[in-house]
């Protein structure tokens, strides 16, 4: 089960405790900000796209979309969201409790500058009924980001 990867993947952290799991579903940005208790865009979004060398995952505020142009200057590639099929073979997390912890080697993962207005964001912990609470600085560092990119629109008018 993939949320018990993540809870092996945090126990070395110390964070494994940590984990929220829900009653009700947390699939979707809406339904994880009611079982968190927190508006949409603190919900840390884990998008899964192809690229020429496999999968990326990309971090996003709830509130923020991709900007297709930003992601082809960074990517070099159109935008292309992987199925749910391809999300849980590349990814080995089904589609709702996709994330970006425990993932296969390979699987790079990239933060969008969106999240940077929130002290804390709740990603996904590899179910559809789970979340971790963490610091922008934790998120970058157990998620092994490779950076900071800034590849969304419609977040910034929610900024603060």
């Amino acid at each position: 089960m993939s949320i018990e990867k993540v809870r092996d993947y945090f126990r070395p952290l110390g964070r494994e405790g940590d984990i929220l799991e829900f009653p009700v579903s947390s699939a979707t940005v809406e339904l994880a900000a009611q079982a968190v208790g927190v508006i949409p865009a603190r919900i840390a979004k884990t998008l899964s796209f192809l690229v020429e060398e496999g999968c990326v995952l990309i971090v996003t505020a709830g509130d923020a979309k991709i900007d297709n142009s930003k992601y082809k200057a960074m990517f070099h590639t159109k935008a292309k969201m992987l199925t749910p099929e391809q999300a849980q073979e590349m990814t080995g997390h089904a589609v709702g409790g996709v994330c970006p912890f425990g993932n296969p080697e390979g699987v790079r993962t990239y933060l969008d500058v969106s999240l940077q207005r929130f002290d804390t964001v709740f990603p996904a912990a590899g179910s559809s009924n789970s979340a971790i609470q963490l610091t922008c600085d934790e998120l970058a560092e157990y998620s092994h980001s490779l950076e900071w990119i800034d590849v969304c629109k419609g977040w910034q008018e929610n900024a603060f």
